[in-house]
Formats: structure tokens, C-alpha cells, sequence
């Protein structure tokens, strides 16, 4: 049995499940409303504020599913009550970003012209006051605030020598040394 898939999903107060056939499951809470259409083989169940995940059998299909379908889920009820956040940090010297309206990212890292990036809907990105070398994305889908985070890394990654280029806030970049002089 899975060790992920086993474990059952505590709902907490405010947030509310529902899973319609064809395991189409609907969650809201505070943060928002996502939904999902789960594999049909995959057992869920909602009770006692507890959704719980269940398998037919234990092919190798079923078995992947059965850890995923949980994982997901778990995702779905971590968003909606307190979303997700990814934090990059731009370094460089004149690397900056900035808005330019609420669904406009422009960012300025060493191009000739500035690159603008369309903000997808469902989440939000803040730039904190006095620190525009500082870019929050948040959200309550998972998958959109990591997709959105790693399209706006891949725009400038950071090079290796310099360190220069936009990074996660908890990523380490190894540094390489230099060439060196006879």
C-alpha cells in the first residue's frame, strides 16, 4: 500500500469538499475555489471532515494514481486555505522588476529592451516596497505559482560565475572560479 496514499486529508474549518461523479472533486475555502477531475479508477471519500483515497487493486497503474490522486488533493485543501508563495530574488547590477499594470510583470535583467510577461489569472504577484530586486508570486494552485515562478526564472537564470540573474529565495547557486592568470 502507498505510504503517501494511505494517509487520510484532515478538511479544516471553512473549507469546503465536494466530490461529484466521475471524481470530479470542487474545493473552496478563503483563499479561493479549485477543482480537479481525478482517474475514474481511484476510490475518494469524504467523512467526518476526513477524505480518505482507496485503490481497486494493486496494478502498477492503480498504484501510481493512488499516491498521486492523495497529493494532489492534499494540495488542493493546503491552497484554498492558506495558498502557496514563491519568493525570487534578482541580482545584478540595474536588474530590476516592476509592474506595469495588475497583470503586466516587466522585467529589466540585461537586455536590450525590457521583457513583459502576461500574469496568468488566479494569482497575484507583489513587488514589496523599496525592493524591486524582490518578485512574490501567490496563489492557490500549486502547479500555476510554480509554473509562473520557473517561466519568470527561465527569462534570466543565473549564470555561475558572476552569481548574476534571477533565482529562488532558497536556492543556492554554485559558483565557479574564474579563468586565471599565468
Amino acid at each position: 500500500m502507498s505510504r503517501v496514499g494511505r494517509q487520510t486529508i484532515k478538511v479544516p474549518e471553512g473549507v469546503e469538499v465536494k466530490i461529484n461523479e466521475g471524481n470530479f472533486v470542487v474545493v473552496k475555502g478563503p483563499k479561493g475555489e479549485l477543482s480537479f477531475r481525478f482517474h475514474e479508477n481511484i476510490g475518494i471519500k469524504l467523512e467526518n471532515q476526513e477524505i480518505s483515497v482507496t485503490r481497486p487493486n494493486d496494478s502498477l497503474r492503480n498504484r501510481s494514481l493512488h499516491g498521486t490522486t492523495r497529493a494532489l488533493l492534499n494540495n488542493m485543501v493546503i491552497g484554498v486555505t492558506s495558498g502557496y508563495t514563491k519568493i525570487l530574488d534578482i541580482k545584478g547590477v540595474g536588474y530590476r522588476a516592476q509592474l506595469k499594470d495588475p497583470k503586466t510583470l516587466v522585467l529589466n535583467v540585461g537586455y536590450s529592451n525590457p521583457v513583459e510577461m502576461a500574469i496568468p489569472g488566479g494569482i497575484e504577484v507583489e513587488i514589496p516596497n523599496n525592493k524591486n530586486t524582490e518578485v512574490q508570486i501567490k496563489g492557490a494552485n500549486k502547479q500555476v505559482v510554480g509554473e509562473f515562478a520557473a517561466n519568470v526564472r527561465k527569462v534570466r537564470p543565473p549564470e555561475p560565475y558572476l552569481g548574476k540573474g534571477i533565482r529562488y529565495r532558497d536556492e543556492h547557486v554554485r559558483r565557479k572560479e574564474g579563468k586565471t592568470a599565468k
